[in-house]
């Protein structure tokens, strides 16, 4: 019926465990990025946009699921004319209402009401900055020809964005374990590959626990308690991550995942950021062990449905927040 414990079978099933697989090397990586990083340089920093897309669709193509390896479509050119409107978008009206103050000679109530408004500005563009970057990278993204898709509306997400952080702020950081599930479970439930939807059934309360250990041993620890809970998080949201009645199964732990980002630091240090292209490739490598999808997966009847989707999104977050990762 199916290809026993990891494969496609004669009728285009996955089951009953199959895993993501990386073949990229840091050697190759680095060629790209070393050219990238010349490029990048000799055009004054607007070849960067093109050096994104070429690592990303490097990795992308790298990457492995039951014999079939995934493909990035997006182009520098997407990317670049993404940052100019988000720089037309944002950029502009915030730099006025950050510096406007200085600029004018501004005091008292006016020089307030304009620092409110940008940090307000930054509040609200930070969920349409993430909805519209995965919108966009989904949307370049395929498996076996088949796109991805974000469908969720964005004014629903700022809704969700907004009201959570400010529940957060007033709780002082109680509520963040339901803010971070509700979040993550509205960007799971509107993500599409083909004609199937993944779904997600966690609940915040779940992480009550592993939330308030990190908090307490914060201290004790010097921080570190916070990799046993970002472990526990990532284990907990692709755990109950589903679709069409296949679980994804994720087995980070804490002392792994402190394991990785301290050899990477010590790699980056000891070669002033030029081994780059290996802590990278280690982090991916890193993902995909780590990851599984159980069940009977028809992915046969996973139909090709396209939609459309712009880089403003891509460039927004470029200017809020730091790259996303597959974690």
């Amino acid at each position: 019926m199916y290809g026993g414990p990891q494969g496609i079978g004669v009728d285009g099933r996955v089951g009953t465990r199959a895993r993501l697989t990386f073949h990229g090397r840091a050697g190759s990586l680095s060629g790209i990025h070393v050219v990238n990083v010349f490029l990048t340089l000799a055009t004054l920093g607007i070849y960067y946009f093109r050096a994104k897309a070429r690592v990303r669709a490097h990795l992308y193509g790298q990457m492995e699921f039951d014999g079939d390896r995934f493909a990035f479509h997006g182009t520098g050119l997407e990317m670049l004319l993404g940052f100019v409107k988000a720089l037309v978008i944002f950029g502009i009206p915030f730099a006025f209402l950050r510096w406007g103050p200085a600029l004018l000679v501004l005091e008292g109530l006016p020089a307030l009401a304009m620092s409110f408004a940008a940090y307000w500005l930054v509040t609200v563009f930070i969920p349409i900055a993430r909805v519209g970057s995965r919108r966009y990278r989904l949307g370049r993204t395929s498996w076996r020809g088949i796109r991805f898709s974000f469908r969720g509306s964005t004014w629903e997400y700022v809704r969700l964005f907004v009201t959570g952080s400010a529940l957060t702020g007033l709780t002082l950081g109680l509520y963040y374990p339901v803010f971070a599930t509700r979040s993550h479970a509205f960007m799971t439930r509107n993500s599409w590959v083909g004609s199937a939807r993944f779904d997600f059934d966690g609940r915040g309360r779940d992480l009550y626990v592993a939330y308030l250990y990190a908090v307490l041993l914060t201290l004790p620890t010097l921080g570190l308690a916070w990799f046993w809970f970002s472990a526990a998080r990532r284990r907990y949201f692709w755990n109950h991550t589903s679709i069409r009645g296949a679980r994804f199964r994720c087995t980070i732990t804490g002392g792994r995942l402190l394991r990785l980002r301290l050899a990477n630091v010590l790699i980056l240090a000891l070669t002033l950021g030029l081994a780059w292209p290996l802590a990278t490739v280690r982090n991916a490598r890193f993902i995909c062990r780590h990851l599984a999808l159980d069940g009977d997966l028809d992915a046969a009847s996973i139909r090709q449905d396209p939609r459309e989707a712009a880089a403003t999104g891509e460039g927004l977050l470029g200017f809020l927040e730091a790259d996303l990762n597959l974690g």
